[in-house]
């Protein structure tokens, strides 16, 4: 079975930087998306198989990059200069397509999310 475990969210002030953790159990293109109270979730970075390909909502892009270690089986979410707007709880998505998506129905696993919240 395939297990998607996010890590790392917590409380931050704006203009701070945090790195969520994703565990998973195999080779597949993975992905963040995030939901913010009341609103539909979205798509935030996503790295494909082979971890050459990025791709990164303009919300976020030039301030949140994504890597991947697969020694270890880890997906990682590195956020800076973060905003208000930012706040959400975010989850790690697995895909077994070899490329990139930003389509949530592309996404064949998901974990169960860990909150984010930027605030003074």
């Amino acid at each position: 079975q395939v297990q998607v475990v996010e890590s790392g969210g917590g409380l931050v002030q704006p203009g701070d930087s945090l790195r969520l953790s994703c565990a998973h159990s195999g080779k597949y293109t993975m992905a963040w998306f995030r939901q913010a109270p009341g609103k539909e979730r979205e798509f935030v970075a996503a790295i494909n198989r082979s971890g050459r390909k990025y791709h990164y909502a303009d919300s976020v892009k030039g301030r949140f990059r994504i890597s991947r270690d697969d020694r270890k089986n880890m997906v990682y979410l590195q956020m800076n200069s973060l905003k208000s707007e930012d706040t959400a709880v975010y989850y790690c998505a697995a895909s077994n397509r070899w490329d990139t998506s930003s389509t949530i129905g592309d996404y064949d696993y998901w974990g169960r999310g860990t909150q984010v919240t930027v605030s003074p």
